[in-house]
């Protein structure tokens, strides 16, 4: 059963837009309700830590996809084509430069 709960706490945090520090407290809340053992509570809230970051990381990842998606949808020109653009600029005009 306490096997069932940590698995559901650890699922939880994956879903949950919460801070840190409530995720550690909440981690630390458990542990102590729970009766672990010290050793038991550090390897848990290492672990919540651990998917805390892996959330978060592809949470990101998830931003950055549709932001990008949503720039092709709107044909908004990317951060990557306004610095070609700007690397042609500084061609041409040193070209202009160079003939005048």
């Amino acid at each position: 059963m306490l096997e069932y709960l940590k698995k559901s706490l650890l699922t939880g945090i994956g879903l949950a837009l919460k801070s840190k520090n409530e995720i550690e407290d909440l981690a630390k809340e458990f542990a102590e309700k729970s009766k672990m053992s010290q050793d038991e509570a550090k390897d848990f809230l290492t672990e919540c830590r651990q998917k805390y970051e892996d959330a978060k990381t592809g949470f990101d990842k998830r931003i950055e996809g549709t932001i990008e998606k949503i720039l092709l949808k709107l044909d908004l020109p990317s951060k990557s084509d306004i610095k070609a653009l700007n690397k042609r600029i500084d061609a041409l005009t040193k070209k202009l430069s160079d003939k005048a």
